[in-house]
């Protein structure tokens, strides 16, 4: 028992020495990540909407789209694309919602004209290895987002579909593939009014 208080002395140091020390790396740390961050955006854009080369931040305000340098804290932001003649290519919209192993983050380009989007990336799963994970890797899926329409709202299927606002859901993926498709029809809701 002699010895408790000196045990205890002991531990509230280490764990105050590895507070300060997770706390000191984080804010060392924190500015690179988010502009690693910024930087996966910005790729993932000028990937989802071909010919982009410049983007604008937009928030909804006053019942309309407005550029801004930033979104503020907690704002939800769009992002309006420009070709390099500073012709507008379209909109890259992110979106996330439940998979079904955790949150999916995602982005997609819709093009006014037409009414389509023209491309999809996830950005951020954790879904199952080797079955959930597909919604990132297969080229198939991925590819049935680079003209898919938005009216009707989207649908995902088994089996190959014949009308433009369908796509096939992966075997083995189907609460992936079909979280993919409610995220984007959630995205669609806030957005395309």
């Amino acid at each position: 028992m002699s010895g408790m208080p000196k045990l205890i002395g002991t531990l509230t140091i280490a764990g105050l020495l590895s507070g300060l020390a997770i706390v000191g790396i984080y804010q060392v740390t924190l500015p690179r990540i988010t502009a690693n961050k910024q930087a996966a955006l910005e790729r993932a854009v000028f990937q989802v909407l071909p010919g982009s080369s410049r983007l604008e931040p937009m928030v909804w305000r006053d019942s309309r789209l407005v550029p801004v340098d930033a979104p503020a804290k907690g704002e939800q932001a769009i992002y309006a694309a420009f070709d390099s003649t500073g012709g507008f290519v379209g909109y890259a919209i992110p979106g996330e919602g439940p998979g079904f192993q955790d949150v999916i983050q995602l982005i997609y380009g819709y093009k006014t004209t037409g009414e389509r989007i023209v491309g999809m990336q996830v950005l951020d799963s954790r879904e199952t290895p080797g079955l959930g994970d597909k919604i990132l890797k297969d080229e198939k899926f991925l590819a049935e987002f680079h003209d898919l329409a938005v009216t009707p709202e989207v649908v995902a299927i088994k089996g190959h579909g014949t009308n433009p606002n369908e796509v096939d859901a992966i075997t083995g993926a189907t609460i992936s593939s079909k979280a993919i498709v409610k995220i984007i029809n959630a995205a669609n809701a806030v957005w395309l009014q």
